[in-house]
């Protein structure tokens, strides 16, 4: 088995044990028990994954933790392998501000504005988004840029571009991508992520961050609220999605087996693998 794909089933293996259980004797906690289609997707999946579930009744607002950690901890090792195709330093961190990065370090200030007036905090509401993961990347030093060859000097130019470390008193690091992690979808909660990807690219002062979803949700026609439409997210991925392809088509429900393949046709959804792929761009 390649690194990448053994990535991707101890992900997968992490996200089963710690993330999901099973409710009412044999129903997944990522299933919709008020649906069989749901239900029989979701057993499906991890079926076909083989591996246990969490012993014990866990509440979604710690499933969704575990989920958001564990889905950090995979894409700092999968995309670390691709390091040779995106070199730089990289950090990684759980629910960030958006303000700690540098096209958004004007909102702090707007923040404080807004938090120090009632009128203003009415009109305005919060504009600092808190993604459940952010990956950042650091400004360059002139050591890395003159790595090679002598490409910049002490003195001379490029002198305000935030990407050279120099040109900045207080180097913050650019935001790379936001990622949303929903582990279900079936809460209205989950629109969320189209308002937080649409302050991201309004509110920037530079170039817009990778915007992505990440979710275990078996109901395609859930998944298609979020994937499908444009301009918000650049794409939905599937913490199991071919096991949730296999499972889909075992059905033999057209609706829903075209439902799936429009959304990846579309290339608005993806499997988790891909992601670290699509960071690299």
């Amino acid at each position: 088995m390649d690194r990448l794909s053994a990535l991707r089933s101890e992900y997968q293996q992490k996200v089963c044990s710690e993330a999901i259980y099973m409710k009412q004797g044999d129903i997944p906690s990522i299933a919709d028990v008020g649906s069989r289609l749901s239900v029989k997707l979701a057993q499906s999946m991890l079926q076909q994954m083989g591996f246990a579930v969490h012993t014990g009744k866990i509440n979604g607002q710690t499933a969704g933790k575990r989920f958001e950690d564990i889905t950090k901890e995979y894409l700092e090792a999968a995309f670390g392998l691709l390091a040779h195709l995106r070199p730089g330093q990289w950090i990684y961190s759980v629910q960030g501000s958006i303000s700690d990065f540098a096209q958004y370090e004007h909102l702090s200030t707007l923040t404080e504005l807004i938090q120090s007036s009632r009128e203003l905090r009415m009109m305005m509401g919060n504009y600092v988004v808190k993604p459940d993961i952010v990956i950042g990347k650091m400004p360059f030093s002139d050591a890395e840029i003159n790595r090679n060859e002598k490409i910049v000097d002490a003195l001379g130019p490029p002198k305000l571009t935030p990407a050279r470390r120099k040109n900045v008193s207080h180097p913050r690091p650019f935001l790379h991508a936001s990622i949303s992690c929903k582990l279900t979808l079936r809460s209205d909660r989950s629109q969320n992520a189209r308002t937080e990807g649409l302050n991201l690219i309004r509110n920037r002062k530079g170039h817009t961050p990778h915007i992505v979803i990440v979710t275990a949700e078996p109901m395609p026609t859930r998944i298609a609220s979020l994937a499908l439409g444009m301009g918000d997210i650049d794409c939905v991925y599937h913490f199991a999605l071919h096991e949730l392809i296999a499972a889909v088509h075992a059905t033999g429900n057209e609706a829903v087996i075209e439902s799936l393949e429009i959304m990846i046709e579309g290339n608005r959804l993806r499997d988790i693998a891909d992601l670290p792929f699509d960071l690299a761009v």
